[in-house]
């Protein structure tokens, strides 16, 4: 099946160049070049904070084209060596350019399992596009990740050929990005996989942690009903290592496992105050809204709303924590960060979307602190103000705080969104399985475990990571494992 894969790209990468020539020869390289980057089409901030519609509306048809004709077709095209996956950039762009969006979604599909969610969430800024040529030349990269989403939004569905079954059965423990990433791999080899996910829901991180208007729910879904349609099995509300053992896989013919069960411990900074009422993890705070639908008519779930709002933490969860409290009704949403704004780590559409919606940032502020009244409800927070030094293991300048510069900050509710451990359940559960110091399970560079036929990926093995290189990750260990039982 690897060979034949390999053989799928080398013929299409055959048959498709010579239309890329045509393509690249029907409009000079200094006309392409001097094309501007098409502009995201966007809800307004003053109504989308009132719903959870998605924000980023998509590409027309024209916006799709003229982006995809931007592209230059490298000889050695550097996106493709940005991209966790190994996703045939130029081929599913110039696909785009002469209007084949079947042909590209097909592309796609030939590495990822999940385009159209990738095609949204994922950091194409610092991956595939920050390797394009443009770059060079001090002008806008080609927008591969919103061509990306077009295709997988407007193809039709693209069946996904497949190696006769081969008989032996694979379980996947958790749906998220990794997991599914690893599924897809795996039934496209011929294998039978169960996936096993101990939510009411499939998806993982990608349902629980990621906002509707950032990811609806229904692109999910109809990524992982391409899945289902190809063979793969979901069985949820099972909890590998509680409802079932991992012996018992075993016991039921399970020739091997992937475990890609995420990080889903939160982390709190171990300071006065983080046991008040009104300070939560924002695993909680998200997983109450977007999975079990607090806020939401017909929802009993319950969900503090408060008015004055802090989120501590500068990734893109804290940037899906603020966003969401201001749809939940917070009259004022602070970030509050201890480095400066060009250090954090969220994405720069998801710090630019937040400014546009009314969020304060305080950056350069630490919290030391919390008071709460005579009910045991937070109040206000006591905020260290910090300044940067000299760059630490990361490249980032160290914060350092300031003496005696203490300020205090009224809040009824505080989000605390400084990372995540993994869950211990499945690590702690499989006798002979190392685990490092950080809780990670401990893995070769097939990702392989200390029990041959286990094999871990994502969240589990790196401790927090995007959702493309938990999915590059199920990709690697689906193809190491194949070898393996091959």
């Amino acid at each position: 099946m690897e060979l034949d894969k390999k053989r799928d790209i080398s013929e299409l990468t055959s048959r498709d160049a010579t239309w890329r020539r045509e393509l690249r020869d029907a409009m000079p390289a200094a006309q392409r070049t001097a094309l501007p980057r098409a502009t995201m089409n966007e809800l307004d901030p003053a109504y989308r904070v009132t719903c959870n519609e998605e924000v980023a509306q998509g590409l027309t048809l024209e916006q799709a084209l003229g982006e995809a004709t931007r592209c230059l077709d490298c000889p050695n095209p550097g996106c493709v060596t940005g991209c966790p996956v190994g996703i045939d950039i130029p081929s599913f762009v110039k696909n785009i350019q002469r209007g084949d969006i079947n042909g590209a979604s097909r592309v796609l599909r030939l590495t990822s399992a999940l385009p159209a969610v990738c095609g949204r969430v994922c950091p194409q800024e610092r991956q595939c596009e920050s390797k394009c040529i443009y770059n060079k030349m001090h002008r806008a990269p080609v927008g591969i990740g919103w061509l990306e989403r077009y295709a997988a939004d407007h193809a039709s569905k693209v069946e996904v050929e497949k190696a006769p079954s081969n008989g032996k059965k694979i379980a996947v423990v958790g749906s998220g990005p990794a997991g599914l990433s690893f599924a897809g791999s795996m039934i496209a080899r011929g294998y039978q996989v169960t996936v096993f996910e101990a939510l009411h829901q499939i998806g993982g991180v990608l349902k629980y942690g990621i906002p509707e208007f950032r990811l609806p729910n229904d692109i999910v879904d109809r990524e992982i009903e391409m899945l289902e349609e190809s063979g793969v099995t979901f069985v949820k509300d099972v909890v590998i290592g509680k409802t079932i053992s991992y012996d018992q896989l075993v016991e039921d013919g399970y020739v091997g496992v992937f475990v890609a069960s995420g990080a889903g411990l939160p982390r709190f900074m171990g300071i006065e105050g983080e046991n008040l009422i009104g300070v939560m993890s924002s695993n909680e705070f998200l997983t109450r809204v977007n999975l079990m639908g607090a806020g939401r008519p017909g929802y009993a779930t319950p969900v503090r709303r408060g008015k004055v709002v802090a989120v501590i933490g500068g990734g893109n969860t804290a940037m899906d924590s603020v966003r969401t409290a201001l749809r939940m009704g917070a009259e004022r949403a602070i970030i509050v960060y201890r480095r400066g704004k060009e250090e954090m780590p969220a994405r720069a559409e998801e710090i630019h979307h937040a400014t546009q919606e009314g969020v304060e940032f305080m950056t350069l502020h630490n919290p030391v602190a919390y008071r709460g009244n005579e009910r045991g409800e937070v109040t206000s927070m006591l905020l260290q103000k910090m300044e940067l030094g000299e760059p630490d293991a990361s490249g980032r300048r160290s914060p350092q705080p300031v003496p005696g510069a203490i300020v205090e900050v009224p809040v009824d509710e505080v989000i605390v969104s400084i990372g995540v451990s993994p869950n211990p359940i499945v690590p702690n559960s499989i006798s002979g399985l190392n685990v490092s110091k950080r809780g990670t399970i401990e893995v070769n560079d097939d990702l392989q475990s200390s029990i041959a036929t286990l094999y871990a990926g994502g969240d589990i093995v790196r401790g927090g990571a995007t959702v493309i290189l938990a999915m590059g990750d199920g990709r690697h260990a689906a193809e190491a494992m194949h070898r393996a039982l091959s």
